[in-house]
Parts: C-alpha cells; structure tokens; sequence
C-alpha cells in the first residue's frame, strides 16, 4: 500500500529542512507550480487560465520537452512565470546514480539557458525522491530544491476531478506550495481543477505568485 500525503507533514518538513516546501507570509500569497511540461495544448491552456485570473506561477520544465516546444517554453516566461528544472529525462533520483542525476539535471540546465537569458536556481525532484548524495551536490551548484505543501494529485486516474478539487480547497493556505501537472496524464483532473481552484483563491482574496 502506498502512502498518500495531500498536505506535507510537518515532520517531514523539519526533518528534510534544506527543502523549499512552503513560504510563509502575511499576505496571502499561494505558489501554484506545473510540472513536467511544456506540453502542446495542454501547457498553452494553462497559460490561458492564468492569464485570466492575472495569476503568476513556476513551472518545472522537462529538458527534453523544453527541447521538442521552444515555443511553448518561450510563452512561459513571456508571460512572466518562473522557470524550474524538472531534470532532462524526469528520472527517479533513488534509481539514479548521482552523477547520471546531476549530469541529466545539467543537460536541462543548458536548455533552458539557451532559451532564457535570466538567470534561476530552482529545482524539483521528479516524483519527490532525490538520494542526500544528489542533493547537497545540487544544492552546492547552486540550486534552491522546491518541493511542496500540498499536492493535487492531479495525474492520478483513480482521483475523480471533484476529489481532486477538494485536495486542493480544504488544504491550501498562505504559503502553500502547490502542485498540478501541465500533462496529458493530468488533463481530465486539470481542466476541472485549475479554472475552479483560481476562481476560489480570486473569491478569497488570495493572490497567486511566482517562486523566485
């Protein structure tokens, strides 16, 4: 049986400290952050939905996709969102070596520098599972590694859209880092979730930021 958080325990927080999980403040700022794109219509929606709630976000970009849609990556941050690495090829750290991760997480480095001048440091695990050893040489290049406080579940087909949405109202909070997925594995659950997460936030008085 596999263990399922929606919000990050406490615990594991201050356990696991040099992780980025949430970033409190006083004035109800919430991240949301989209993984694993640019993904063709899908990451161009979402854009879309944004745009209209004059929401800002961080998207975790596959190198490899970086390389297949230029274009869509370009309107990322055209639209003044934030970048992260998401690794080249979204490798599990715990099944990787450390040289292979760092090396796969440079290789997407250079891609997203060849397309965006601005400099960023943020990094994203793929699934969340990173070994020490691939961390602190990360963290020592520089990189600031963002993970979460609550997840939405989004890519999971036995999560109706409903579910999904009320992993997401009933456990956000200031600084909650939040997290869906600009994929087509996520679609179903994202077309549902998203315009109904940024009209709750809008009602509340919540304001939408980027992770810098």
């Amino acid at each position: 049986m596999k263990l399922k958080w929606i919000k990050t325990p406490w615990l594991v927080k201050r356990l696991f400290s040099n992780y980025v999980w949430d970033i409190p403040n006083r004035e109800n700022k919430v991240y949301l952050t989209f993984d694993d794109g640019p993904t063709p219509e899908i990451t161009e929606w979402t854009l879309h939905q944004l745009k209209k709630y004059n929401a800002k976000a961080t998207f975790f970009c596959i190198g490899d996709n970086i390389r297949k849609y230029p274009e869509i990556f370009k309107q990322i941050t055209k639209d003044g969102h934030s970048i992260g690495n998401h690794t080249f090829n979204h490798l599990k750290g715990w099944k990787t070596s450390t040289n292979d991760y760092t090396n796969n997480t440079e290789l997407c480095t250079s891609e997203i520098c060849n397309l965006k001048s601005a400099n960023f440091n943020l990094f994203r695990p793929p699934y969340g599972k990173i070994k020490p050893s691939q961390s602190k040489l990360l963290r020592r290049k520089g990189y600031k590694i963002i993970m979460w406080d609550l997840i939405s579940y989004d890519y999971d087909a036995t999560i109706s859209p409903k579910e999904c949405l009320e992993n997401v109202l009933k456990n956000i909070r200031p600084g909650s880092i939040v997290v869906f997925h600009d994929s087509k594995k996520a679609l179903r659950n994202l077309e549902y979730t998203l315009p109904r997460t940024l009209e709750f936030l809008k009602e509340k008085g919540f304001v939408c930021e980027k992770i810098d």
